[in-house]
């Protein structure tokens, strides 16, 4: 069995196999640009590695992604920089795109930017099933939600829509000046198509933002549950400790919805949640990504009743990303940002 997992890169040297990479989509410096996708082809039963190569090259701080129901990654540039611009040196093209890598692909694939899903400081990536619709995250202070309606719903490279999230009667969630959003209820959604999406100025989210777009304090994880999709705020809340929206897509012409599914109320809940994933019992486990005096960054388990819980710990100063779980919910898998680790573990996971 194939678990089609790719892990995001963002590697110091520009290599393949110790050698120069064949190919890649932008150079810095005359070299293809260090980041891109790692693909680890694994035994399901025994977990042993059988392959491990680079399946996409010439990016840069390739950050979060997702999984497609298609098969295949989507990775995400967290750098909406480039020739000329904040920490473009070196570059020669601009970068803040999202890619695809198939699951399938045998080695590095021709790198092509979806550069109709926009411009911008991308994060995470989810795939309604049910549509074809993807949601994108965008990590800034004053982020917005994106969704894109492709042309040909799972053939994203033929172009599409791009649009942003409007909640009625709630233009901030960040709840940082005060409750403006309430924990459990549902607000109303509208979408709104953007223009100019490959933003040279990136300036999407602030266009957005002055056409209604509801404003998320660092929009980070993004997974899609049974019918709907659980949304990461890294900073957002009362307390800046982080929040989780639950996005209810509309079905037989209904609007789509929004919660704020759950918000920290301190730090042993929940401190800066970043990627997050739905496990096989329909609990989010969320990795912490806070960096302060003593880092003791974890794995949160939240209930479907919106219940926080510790699941693990990582005794390293560094983040966890990553999380996710192979195709027979089995196994979890995880990362450690620095040193690299990735750790692999076992349910059951039972209700």
């Amino acid at each position: 069995m194939r678990s089609p997992w790719c892990a995001t890169t963002n590697w110091s040297l520009p290599t393949h196999a110790g050698g120069a990479l064949a190919k890649g989509f932008g150079k810095r410096d005359g070299e293809f640009a260090p980041g891109g996708t790692t693909t680890l082809v694994l035994d399901a039963a025994t977990l042993r590695k059988k392959r491990e190569f680079r399946s996409l090259g010439g990016t840069i701080r390739n950050c979060s992604g997702g999984v497609t129901p298609w098969g295949s990654w989507l990775t995400c540039e967290e750098a909406p920089t480039g020739p000329g611009q904040r920490y473009g040196d070196g570059l020669e093209q601009n970068h803040g795109w999202t890619f695809e890598v198939p699951a399938g692909a045998p080695g590095l694939v021709d790198p092509v930017p979806l550069k109709a899903m926009g411009r911008f400081n991308h994060e995470a990536a989810c795939v309604d099933p049910a549509t074809g619709l993807v949601y994108q995250t965008e990590d800034r202070d004053d982020s917005v939600l994106y969704r894109f309606a492709p042309k040909v719903p799972g053939d994203l490279a033929r172009g599409g829509q791009l649009q942003a999230m409007r909640i009625v009667g709630v233009p901030d969630t960040r709840n940082h000046d005060g409750a403006r959003m309430q924990v459990g209820r549902r607000y109303a959604v509208e979408w709104f198509p953007l223009d100019n999406v490959e933003a040279p100025k990136d300036d999407l989210r602030q266009r957005a933002a002055a056409q209604g777009a509801a404003l998320i304090a660092r929009g980070e994880g993004i997974h899609m549950g049974t019918d709907e999709l659980f949304i990461c705020s890294t900073s957002g809340g009362a307390k800046k400790l982080g929040q989780v929206f639950k996005l209810i897509p509309g079905r037989g012409g209904r609007a789509d919805e929004i919660e704020l599914f759950f918000e920290s109320e301190n730090e042993e809940q929940f401190n800066y949640g970043d990627n997050l994933t739905v496990g096989p019992n329909g609990h989010l486990i969320v990795c912490e990504d806070q960096y302060t005096d003593v880092v003791d960054n974890r794995l949160i388990g939240i209930t479907p009743s919106g219940d926080p819980y510790v699941f693990g710990r990582l005794r390293l100063e560094t983040e966890l990303a990553g999380g996710c779980f192979s195709p027979d919910g089995k196994w979890f898998f995880v990362n450690a940002y620095a040193p690299t680790r990735t750790v692999a573990i076992t349910g059951p996971w039972a209700a």
